[in-house]
């Protein structure tokens, strides 16, 4: 018999802050514990929020920018973001998005490819271990369709 398929909607999966004072807010949607070498997540960051600079040397980063503007950076390139545009981060290279609005969030779905860490579970483990954020009625318009 077949495995059904794995179905997660916005109500089934709770934002984090990875620390404590984050600006920005991830949901993982699915990943390592679902049998996936790929984590996939929500991502909101707070408008002139940013993570620091972080790297993951065997995995590809993907962002694809959903709502608000931003500029990415990696090691010493820069490319402003807007809605629609996919970002390709390489294995290795120290990156940071930054949302460039100062009333506006910055929405992106982001994909892990072979999402691996210092933790067994990768980033996705590293995330699921975060602070307790909540969707507002903002994230729930933009990420679910205003459900």
């Amino acid at each position: 018999m077949s495995t059904p398929p794995t179905l997660r909607r916005l109500d089934d999966v709770a934002p984090q802050l990875i620390s404590p004072g984050d600006t920005v807010k991830l949901a993982l949607l699915a990943g390592p514990a679902d049998g996936s070498p790929t984590s996939v997540f929500f991502e909101v960051w707070e408008p002139g929020g940013s993570q620091p600079d972080n790297s993951h040397p065997e995995s590809t980063e993907i962002f694809v920018i959903l709502s608000g503007t931003g500029r990415a950076h990696s090691d010493e390139h820069t490319v402003a973001l807007r809605p629609g545009d996919a970002l390709v981060l390489h294995p290795g290279s120290t990156h940071r998005i930054v949302n460039t609005s100062a009333t506006e969030r910055l929405y992106a779905v982001t994909v892990m490819a072979e999402d691996s860490g210092a933790l067994p579970g990768g980033f996705a483990e590293l995330v699921s271990r975060g602070a307790a954020a909540a969707w507002d009625g903002t994230d729930r318009d933009v990420l679910g369709g205003g459900a």
